[in-house]
């Protein structure tokens, strides 16, 4: 009998839709309004009393539009985690080993010093990221020439690159005005869905979503990659062709929703390791489980980033509490693992 049809098979798909369906009610209900299970059923159903005016208003246009945000950026930079870590063999490889996060920082950040409207700002920090994988995958070109690993020079460059954006980040903060820009330019690298509009959405999902479906239909190959570079070209597999495909889809799929969020880390590393836990190592699994696992955890950390105080939290500053011990977590059950 085929693996799918095992019931075991079955458990992490209906773990994964039941986080979340759970991380959606939370957000739907929490907040200044509260908005009981009951409600939202009634509401579903078209049953039941209509909501007060101010209730539906916040429904409508504050929380789904920001459930919507955070399932795009959530499922988006999990299913670039997933395919970074497949591509390299690398459980450590995350959408911040390229410089994409860095790249797409700096372009913000330069929209917010020249004091351009948002649409710029996120136009900037798109046009960042891809510049910044740009110039990776040129150098890794270069190398690659040259009879060098062209895998180890792509993460050493993507490491070099991005620490040079980071300190040029860091100067034009120096340069920046310490009343208006500096806090925007802060607040922006923490991250953050409370600015979030249909517009800037929809944006985000026509950039984004595309490339998810390409390495969707990627994932049966990019599984070979796994097995090793001489074993998947025997197999047939055109590995640098195919790598430079995943690289360039995760990126732009990455890069339109740090454009969108800011700068959120951890997604793409831990959840990919909790797919993998539940779904195993095949990578036709882990990618779906891993958009799924990650739309729901970001929409949980945005569900508790709004609602946990008075003050909104930065979705960076959560990710990185909730992802730390998190992924010390799955280490640790990973090593006691058979």
């Amino acid at each position: 009998m085929r693996e799918g049809g095992r019931p075991g098979a079955v458990l992490p798909w209906g773990l994964a839709f039941a986080a979340m369906l759970l991380a959606i009610l939370a957000a739907l209900g929490t907040g200044r309004f509260p908005v009981g299970l009951g409600d939202l059923l009634s509401l579903a159903l078209g049953r039941g009393d209509p909501l007060p005016d101010a209730a539906w208003t916040v429904l409508w246009n504050l929380r789904l539009p920001r459930i919507l945000a955070a399932v795009l950026v959530g499922a988006s930079l999990a299913a670039a985690g997933a395919a970074f870590q497949a591509m390299f063999r690398n459980p450590l490889a995350s959408p911040d080993l390229l410089g994409v996060s860095a790249g797409a920082s700096l372009g913000a950040v330069l929209g917010i010093v020249l004091d351009l409207p948002v649409a710029g700002v996120q136009l900037l920090a798109f046009g960042g990221g891809l510049v910044a994988v740009g110039g990776v995958l040129g150098l890794a070109g270069l190398a690659g020439r040259r009879g060098d690993d062209p895998t180890l020079v792509l993460v050493l460059a993507g490491i070099a690159l991005g620490a040079l954006l980071g300190a040029a980040i860091s100067m034009l903060k120096v340069f920046a005005d310490p009343y208006s820009q500096l806090p925007a330019i802060t607040f922006w690298l923490l991250g953050s869905l409370a600015g979030a509009t249909r517009g800037d959405i929809l944006a985000a999902a026509l950039a984004a979503v595309p490339w998810l479906v390409v390495l969707a239909l990627l994932r049966w190959r990019l599984n070979l990659l796994t097995l090793g570079e001489d074993e998947a070209r025997a197999l047939g597999v055109p590995t640098v062709r195919l790598r430079i495909a995943a690289i360039v889809a995760a990126t732009f799929a990455t890069a339109a929703c740090t454009a969108l969020a800011g700068g959120v880390g951890w997604v793409g590393l831990v959840v990919p390791h909790a797919a993998r836990m539940l779904g195993g190592a095949d990578l036709r699994r882990v990618l779906p489980l891993s958009m799924l696992l990650g739309a729901a955890f970001l929409l949980g950390v945005d569900t508790a980033a709004r609602s946990a105080a008075r003050v909104e939290i930065p979705l960076g500053v959560l990710t990185a509490v909730l992802g730390t011990p998190l992924f010390l977590w799955l280490l640790a059950s990973r090593r006691r693992g058979p």
